[in-house]
């Protein structure tokens, strides 16, 4: 069975919310699992065991929170094994022009230094960085974040084939 991680940092429950939708689409693919991880519970094997990682934080500041890239920074020596993986991203905020584009591309920088394979949302969701929203996902953002998972799902596969 192959897995996708979704690794997170939730304050205040929106980007787990985001996360678990995007974990709806991984799970859509057969014969791949979701493993979902909060920032505290993620470890070095996650990562290894993983075919992919879809990563998300709330934008503080217009970047990654600290205890996403606390991860990113003590996981470096697991690195060279990460390359050929796919990779994606996602992000929330309170406000509607809050910067998250600019922390989905905080995230992507760790995800190429990884070595990774970058992929955003399909043209079928709104086809720019990854999955993002301001507040609470709604429907339609829920929606994008399956297809999200889905297509890291769907690719990780084709590459591993």
């Amino acid at each position: 069975m192959m897995q996708i991680l979704i690794l997170y940092f939730s304050k205040g429950g929106n980007t787990k919310k985001l996360a678990e939708a995007i974990a709806r689409g991984v799970e859509a693919v057969e014969g791949v699992d979701a493993v979902l991880r909060r920032t505290d519970d993620v470890t070095k094997d996650d990562f290894l065991k993983s075919d992919g990682i879809i990563a998300g934080s709330p934008v503080y500041f217009g970047v990654m929170a600290a205890e996403l890239k606390r991860v990113f920074d003590e996981f470096v020596g697991v690195r060279k094994k990460m390359e050929g993986k796919v990779g994606a991203v996602f992000a929330t905020s309170g406000d509607p022009s809050g910067g998250k584009e600019t922390t989905m591309i905080s995230i992507i920088q760790a995800l190429l230094i990884y070595g990774m394979v970058i992929v955003g949302d399909p043209m079928s969701a709104t086809g720019h960085y990854g999955v993002a929203c301001a507040g609470a996902p709604d429907p339609n953002t829920e929606d994008n974040a399956m297809k999200l998972g889905h297509r890291v799902a769907e690719l990780a596969t084709k590459l591993k084939g």
